[in-house]
């Protein structure tokens, strides 16, 4: 199976120190050797429309590309990064996550953790797989679903509820953890309680303290890095750190964080 990373600030900021772990277990500490990606989205002048997008589809622990963002501050609201272990579709870049496309004029970015059994819906609208993935093929059923269902950007509050009834309909083909954002908001949904296969989140906020890495000889005091209003939460398949609380999703269970807090459960 994949792996998620997924973080949601109140104030950009920088992910350098947990995707420094995390790349690890692209083919190091972990098997997830199949290729990478991950996704800022930037510009708080226009709403956090503005978008980077990284895709290598070699591992994550040896490719250079990721060796440039474990050292390259790029700081944003939310962000979402995927190591790859391919179930369905060849090692290629157009295969792997997060994926991107565009509605109601706002990037959409989605990456999953699972493996899809004959989940193979009927796409009829504007949102179609350019790679051979269940993940992608997901994500355009989603996109599409959420054109019919809305005539613009709803809130957070709509979104949830259209994302939790189309996510119970692709539940029951496999494995269906993913990540999605819009810039506005991360949504995080768990479909199962197997340790390998979960999803778990910490949130850091004032009084920050130390962390070390699970995956690396490295810490980091975030009291130094940070002002006391400053918001932070994390998603992850795995927890990042060997000495902070991480909270484990209950199966079924879709999350919102927005402004680096759990909005609603």
């Amino acid at each position: 199976m994949c792996q998620l990373l997924g973080m949601n600030c109140n104030a950009p900021t920088d992910v350098t120190f947990s995707f420094r772990g995390f790349a690890q277990r692209g083919g190091n500490t972990d098997h997830h050797a199949d290729g990478w990606g991950i996704a800022f989205f930037e510009g708080e002048e226009n709403g956090d429309k503005g978008l980077r997008h990284f895709v290598d589809h070699q591992s994550a622990c040896s490719s250079p590309v990721a060796e440039l963002i474990s050292r390259y501050p790029i700081k944003s609201r939310n962000v979402i990064s995927h190591i790859r272990k391919a179930t369905q579709g060849r090692v290629a870049l157009e295969n792997c996550h997060p994926f991107v496309r565009e509605l109601w004029g706002r990037y959409w970015v989605f990456a999953h953790n699972g493996d899809l059994r004959d989940f193979a819906p009927r796409l009829h609208g504007s949102f179609r797989p350019v790679g051979t993935t269940d993940s992608e093929r997901a994500f355009c059923w989603i996109m599409q679903e959420l054109a019919k269902s809305h005539a613009d950007v709803p809130s957070i509050a709509e979104l949830t509820l259209t994302l939790r009834e189309l996510a119970a309909r692709i539940a029951p083909f496999g494995t269906f953890n993913f990540l999605l954002s819009n810039g506005q908001a991360l949504w995080a949904h768990a479909s199962t309680k197997a340790d390998s296969q979960r999803l778990y989140y910490v949130e850091r906020r004032h009084p920050f303290a130390h962390a070390t890495l699970c995956d690396e000889d490295v810490s980091i005091n975030f009291a130094d890095h940070t002002t006391a209003s400053d918001r932070v939460a994390v998603v992850v398949s795995a927890p990042l750190t060997t000495n902070e609380t991480w909270t484990a999703f209950e199966p079924g269970a879709l999350r919102v964080f927005a402004d680096g807090a759990l909005v609603t459960a």
